[in-house]
């Protein structure tokens, strides 16, 4: 007795289900509430001080300035991602500009001075990840360390002095006749690293891994994931943003000196924080801390042309870097 035929199934009834949207595409409120934010500042900068706030100079003048704190932040946030973090990062500025301002290094013109601020950063940041992720140093003690032998090295070289730099092919840079349609030529290698820094985070391996030694370390190493080079590789980014940052520094001011650089650390770790970037790692976003280095920017500047005390200033800085912790902790909860 024969089995009567099964009816045939639709060919509709084996499809593939549709995967997640890119991160990258998908809107974010906390990036948004950022732009938000960035927006009521502007506006309060435009009401407080129509004719300056909003002229076309003051805006040149808060993107350059974001520029040099914002190629550290792109750095950091990478750092912070996979569950380190860098105090250095301000004194490694300091070394590569002063290291990179010596009569010696100016002999060799605009080459030499940018080469040498971006080996010297990519020393040190060498040095960083060797100490913590083959001598099993904690991040903060090794990169403490760095800060304190970085400064130092730095006032060692200037003697205290300021090193004045000669070549004119650096200070053109700096120059209004060196914009381009209007944007200065730091804001556009600042815009050059935030967008490599995007593309590496959201659409590379290395970005992946990165979050995934962030998120868990040992799960990672169980999944293949070489943790310790890794570790080393973040930290050498880490220092290539620095050198290249020094050397954006070397362009804004014309000089190298001891004390450039100072608290970058703070401010490149407060804006990563206010982005969105999980101390604890294994989250983050380079749109977010970029975000962040823009409010802060602004904020400084906003302050500036209405001739407010700095004290003040850091009040409000700690407040919002408080109230973005809160935050963070609310939605960790939340999502948990």
């Amino acid at each position: 007795m024969t089995q009567p035929a099964s009816p045939a199934r639709p060919a509709t009834s084996k499809t593939t289900p549709a995967g997640p949207r890119p991160k990258g595409f998908r809107p974010d409120m906390r990036t948004l509430s950022l732009v938000g934010v960035l927006a009521v500042l502007i506006l309060i900068g435009g009401i407080t001080q129509p004719d300056s706030f909003l002229d076309t100079n003051n805006v040149q003048l808060i993107l350059t300035q974001a520029s040099v704190i914002g190629v550290v932040t792109v750095g950091m946030t990478f750092v912070i991602i996979s569950g380190g973090i860098d105090l250095s990062v301000g004194a490694i500025v300091a070394l590569a500009s002063v290291w990179a301002t010596t009569v010696a290094t100016q002999d060799y013109g605009f080459a030499g001075i940018l080469f040498t601020a971006v080996v010297v950063g990519v020393a040190c940041g060498l040095v960083n990840g060797l100490l913590i992720a083959y001598g099993g140093m904690v991040p903060f003690i090794a990169t403490l360390a760095m800060l304190a032998s970085g400064r130092g090295l730095a006032l060692q070289i200037t003697d205290g002095k300021t090193q004045t730099v000669s070549v004119e092919s650096v200070l053109k840079l700096g120059e209004r006749d060196a914009y381009i349609l209007g944007i200065p030529p730091l804001v556009l290698v600042f815009a050059a690293v935030t967008v490599v820094g995007w593309l590496v985070l959201n659409r590379t391996t290395f970005g992946r891994r990165s979050v995934a030694v962030g998120g868990n370390a040992e799960a990672a190493r169980l999944a293949g994931i070489d943790v310790r080079r890794q570790r080393l590789y973040l930290y050498l980014l880490s220092g290539l943003c620095c050198g290249i940052a020094a050397f954006l520094l070397i362009v804004l001011a014309g000089s190298g000196q001891n004390t450039n650089g100072n608290l970058y650390e703070l401010d490149a770790i407060a804006a990563a924080i206010i982005g969105g970037t999980l101390l604890t790692g294994g989250r983050g976003t380079i749109t977010g801390s970029v975000l962040g280095v823009l409010i802060f920017t602004t904020i400084t500047n906003i302050f500036a042309l209405n001739n407010l005390q700095s004290d003040v200033q850091e009040i409000a800085k700690g407040a919002i870097i408080v109230a973005a912790v809160l935050v963070q902790r609310r939605t960790s909860t939340t999502t948990s």
